[in-house]
C-alpha cells in the first residue's frame, strides 16, 4: 500500500484541484493507497474540502491539529500517522498541499525506488530536467545555499536537495528512523524539517536517489509561510550538530 502524507495550512483552493490529482496519479501503481492530510489548525475549509473528498472515497483520510503546530511537527505527525495506517503499507510519499509539485512525478519516483534500488528518492530542483519556476530571488537563493552548504557540512550520499518536501520513502526506513530516534525522529518544527530528516535517514545508512522535479512556485496561490530568518538559523543549527551527532545514537 501507498500512503500519500500531505501537510496542509489553508490550502483549501489547492487541494479541491489536488485530491482528485493525486487519486489519478496512483492508479497507475496498480496498489492500494491512502491519502493522507494532516490539517496544521486551518482557519480556512481545508478540513471541510477533506471530509468531502472523504464521502467520496473513504482512502482520503484528515488528520487535524486544533492549533497551528507548524511544518515539522505536521510533516511528523503525518509520517506517524502513515506507519499506524497498516502494515503492509510499503511507501510513504509526501509533498507540499499547495499545488507546486507536479503529481505526475509520483509514478517516478515510486518506480525510482526499486530500480535504484532506494530507500528515499527526492524530488530534486537540482538533478538532471529539475528547475523552478516562480520562486523569488530570496528564496531561490536560500534553498540553493541551503542546500550546498548542508551537502558541504552534513553529506548524505546522492542527495543534492535538501529542503525540497517532495519524497518517496520506504518504509522500512521510517520505521527504523522512529526505532532508533523516537517520535521525535523529526523534531524541527519549521521548514529545517526536511532537511533534519534526510541527514538523520542518512546517518542510519539510507540509500537516496533523485528525480528532477520542475517546481511551479507560480502556480501557488498565496503568500509563502515561511520565515526566512528562522529558517536560515535553524540550517545553521543542523550544520553544528552534524551529521555525527544522529549516527545510530542507540550505539553512544
Amino acid at each position: 500500500m501507498i500512503v500519500v502524507v500531505l501537510p496542509a495550512y489553508n490550502e483549501e483552493a489547492a487541494l479541491r484541484q489536488m485530491l482528485p490529482a493525486v487519486a489519478a496519479a496512483l492508479a497507475p501503481s496498480g496498489q492500494d493507497w491512502r491519502v493522507l492530510v494532516v490539517d496544521d489548525g486551518s482557519s480556512d475549509g481545508t478540513a471541510a474540502v477533506v471530509q468531502a473528498q472523504a464521502e467520496l472515497d473513504p482512502r482520503f483520510l484528515l488528520h487535524p491539529h486544533a492549533v497551528n503546530q507548524g511544518l515539522g511537527r505536521t510533516l511528523r505527525d503525518g509520517l506517524l500517522a502513515a506507519l499506524a495506517l497498516d502494515p503492509a503499507a510499503a511507501v510513504v510519499v509526501t509533498l507540499d498541499a499547495d499545488n507546486t509539485h507536479p503529481l505526475t512525478l509520483i509514478p517516478d519516483l515510486l518506480a525510482a525506488l526499486e530500480a535504484e534500488p532506494a530507500d528515499v528518492v527526492i524530488a530534486s530542483r537540482y538533478a538532471p530536467g529539475g528547475a523552478e519556476m516562480g520562486l523569488t530571488r530570496v528564496r531561490s537563493l536560500l534553498s540553493r545555499c541551503a542546500s550546498l552548504f548542508l551537502r558541504l557540512g552534513c553529506p548524505v550520499r546522492g542527495a543534492r536537495d535538501y529542503t525540497c518536501g517532495f519524497r518517496a520513502y520506504r518504509r522500512s526506513i521510517l520505521q527504523q528512523a522512529r526505532e532508533v530516534y523516537g517520535d521525535d525522529f523529526v523534531a524541527e518544527q519549521g521548514f529545517a524539517c526536511m532537511a533534519e530528516l534526510l541527514i538523520k535517514l542518512g546517518g542510519l545508512g539510507a540509500r537516496v536517489a533523485e528525480r528532477g522535479l520542475v517546481l511551479r512556485y507560480d502556480l501557488k496561490e498565496g503568500k509563502s509561510k515561511m520565515q526566512v530568518g528562522r529558517t536560515i538559523r535553524r540550517y545553521f543549527y543542523l550544520l553544528r550538530k552534524g551529521r555525527s551527532q544522529w549516527r545510530r545514537p542507540h550505539h553512544q
